[in-house]
């Protein structure tokens, strides 16, 4: 009896301790689980945060289309541009979204039509082939604001991916300017004939770090009823491609 009874004694220890350490294990297998379940949403809400594509940095070759007769490109016409966009991811995968920004534009176009003032106003004529002069633009420096349509298949943790962005771009220039440079002269002045209010669409295509800009404007880069000598309308509409770059 003295054996029994020191035995059932062990073995109500043995059992006392053995569920005591087995709710121990259970409470910290709970705990561990809560943690990384936390810690899983939170990365998978990390991983659903991510933004792309916020600053940009573009050159393109500016082509003037619609000219009015017998006046042609000259030169090399260039534009520049910088800026911030702010990305709106639209579905939950974030591969769809809206961007809307604030850029800075320089543009050049070199052409062989000669603005001059006379008085208060600015007459056009067309330079001869065999005219002497080293250049002749307009240059136009624009406050832009970009919105676009956006898809790409990138992920957070993919940074090389392909995306289409197209949308439109209005533009302000704040200032604007004729400039004549030959030989024996210079001219230089604010032209106010230059359209204050310019708009067009764009389109982006590209991989990583390379991506095409196409940009074609809708409005007039001079003010309506603005005539060269001859009396015909001056339309020139800008058509600009070339690379823009985005960095995050």
């Amino acid at each position: 009896m003295h054996i029994f009874g020191a035995f059932f004694l062990c073995l109500i220890n043995y059992l006392y301790w053995a569920m005591r350490f087995s709710c121990i294990l259970i409470i910290l297998m709970f705990s561990s689980t809560f943690v990384t379940g936390q810690v899983l949403e939170s990365n998978r809400d990390l991983d659903r945060k991510y933004l792309e594509d916020q600053f940009y940095f573009g050159l393109t070759y500016n082509f003037a289309t619609n000219l009015p007769a017998d006046v042609s490109q000259r030169n090399l016409s260039y534009g520049l541009q910088a800026g911030f966009i702010k990305d709106i991811p639209l579905s939950y995968e974030r591969t769809m979204g809206i961007g809307i920004g604030l850029g800075y534009g320089i543009n050049s176009y070199y052409t062989n039509l000669l603005a001059s003032q006379q008085g208060s106003d600015v007459e056009y004529t067309v330079l001869d082939s065999d005219a002497d002069f080293k250049r002749n633009k307009i240059a136009t420096h624009v406050l832009e604001v970009p919105f676009q349509f956006r898809w790409r298949n990138s992920t957070s943790e993919e940074y090389k991916f392909w995306r289409i962005y197209t949308g439109v771009k209005l533009g302000y220039v704040f200032d604007g300017r004729s400039k004549y440079v030959s030989s024996s002269e210079r001219i230089i002045f604010v032209n106010k004939d230059i359209r204050d209010f310019q708009y067009g669409l764009t389109l982006n295509v590209g991989y990583n770090t390379f991506n095409v800009h196409i940009y074609y404007a809708l409005s007039s880069l001079f003010n309506d009823g603005v005539m060269e000598q001859s009396g015909e309308v001056i339309e020139i509409k800008p058509l600009k491609v070339g690379l823009i770059f985005y960095i995050l």
